[in-house]
């Protein structure tokens, strides 16, 4: 009886792309198969990433391809594909080319693979989430977007760090839309379960805080031409391996809220549980006046820029 193998998609060989597809075929994952616009470039990287296979000891397949009938029963669809970010220019900037290819790539992609998931990291990527639910069809627990993870990640970071800490003992809740107006939450992030606040003075907090929210920006800056992808890559991987081996973490993602914290209609960074089916549960905590006004505040930038696109296709 053959070994029925998993199988994901990677769209854009850039960057986070290639590297995403490095992360998920050597820790055993899936095959992956990485596909762009560019003709040679995927078929390039994934050469190069299956010639260290005997070195990594690995057995994944890593294809690279520039038709999307060869990515046919995907189990992931990564949505990589899109325009980085430039020093100087914000999430927002990107807001309607990326929405086209978005849209595109998301289309050809559901058509040969109907019953994935699909995993958004195209910036900016709450709005990117609303693209792909609409161009799939797809139910809202099978269209997620890379943001909490991402800034989970470097809040922890940034905590383990001013601490002396081990990363691996800090653990941070992010709720918003993934820029500017994030909404990291101190009093719900701890080291080895001790709350951040009983370590740390509220102006180091929100220090750290401020840091958090400009990440981004700071790699963009540092590297001048180019913008992160070790850590994004990293995120996806995380997200990619909760479906496919449905560990159920709990995990803050971009997914469409219908009431959750009051919101409707808009894609925004939560806690949720990433199992087999997708985004299976939605987790609400209770917040603070402050934490709700500063979520909303998020949310409505996610809605002007949501608004901006519909307006531009009107």
């Amino acid at each position: 009886m053959p070994v029925c193998r998993r199988k994901v998609t990677v769209i854009g060989a850039g960057n986070v792309g290639a590297t995403a597809a490095q992360r998920i075929a050597e820790a055993g994952v899936a095959d992956v198969y990485l596909i762009d616009v560019v003709e040679g470039l995927p078929q390039g990287k994934a050469l190069d990433l299956s010639e260290s296979a005997p070195l990594q000891h690995h057995d994944q397949y890593i294809i690279g391809t520039n038709d999307y009938a060869d990515t046919t029963e995907s189990d992931i669809i990564v949505v990589t594909a899109g325009l980085a970010r430039q020093p100087g220019m914000s999430r927002d900037d990107l807001l309607l080319k990326n929405a086209g290819i978005v849209r595109a790539v998301v289309q050809q992609a559901v058509h040969y693979s109907p019953g994935a998931i699909i995993i958004m990291v195209t910036n900016p990527l709450d709005a990117m989430v609303h693209v792909a639910l609409e161009a799939s069809g797809f139910p809202r627990e099978r269209v997620i977007g890379m943001a909490g993870v991402l800034d989970g990640a470097r809040f922890r970071s940034f905590i383990a760090q001013d601490l002396g800490v081990s990363a691996s003992d800090v653990s941070a809740f992010v709720l918003g839309g993934h820029g500017d107006t994030m909404v990291p939450v101190p009093r719900y992030s701890t080291v080895a379960g001790i709350p951040l606040p009983e370590l740390m003075k509220p102006e180091r907090i929100e220090e750290l805080v401020q840091r958090t929210r400009a990440g981004g920006a700071e790699i963009v800056t540092l590297l001048k031409t180019g913008s992160a992808f070790y850590a994004p890559a990293s995120s996806v991987f995380h997200m990619v391996d909760s479906i496919l081996n449905d560990r159920k973490r709990v995990l803050a993602c971009a997914v469409l809220l219908r009431g959750e914290y009051g919101l409707d209609g808009l894609v925004v960074g939560v806690p949720l549980v990433l199992g087999a089916a997708g985004a299976e549960r939605i987790i609400e905590v209770a917040l603070t006046e402050e934490e709700k006004t500063a979520l909303m505040v998020s949310a409505g930038s996610v809605g002007a820029l949501v608004e901006t696109m519909h307006k531009a296709s009107a």
